[in-house]
């Protein structure tokens, strides 16, 4: 259900932010080789300099760019969900307002 959608966009978004922090605390200064983790983080990043360091700043803008992406598809989603809200709110007035009319036209039929 609906429910199930929300709670999964939101576990994905924490999962990714989650990972995405440890990613950078497993890091050492960005471009100078090994992070703490004692991986390489592949062979350019390995050999440190400016490449290094220049696909380190990448790196960090695509997941920058990947939770901005993350937290418009969220908004979008909520904002889609009290479009519905509203419309529904719309609905169950007009149904009580039927209900009402019911009531009085028994009330003058006594």
């Amino acid at each position: 259900g609906q429910s199930f959608l929300i709670s999964n966009i939101e576990f994905c978004i924490i999962l990714r932010f989650e990972s995405h922090v440890l990613c950078v605390s497993q890091l050492g200064e960005l471009g100078t080789g090994a992070g703490k983790g004692g991986g390489g983080g592949g062979s350019v990043r390995a050999a440190g300099g400016a490449f290094g360091k220049r696909e380190a700043a990448e790196e960090e803008r695509y997941f920058r760019q990947k939770e901005k992406e993350q937290l418009e598809t969220l908004r979008k989603h909520h904002a889609e969900e009290i479009e519905h809200h509203k419309k529904e709110i719309g609905r169950l007035k007009k149904e009580i307002d039927r209900h009402v009319g019911i009531i009085r036209k028994l009330k003058h039929d006594d």
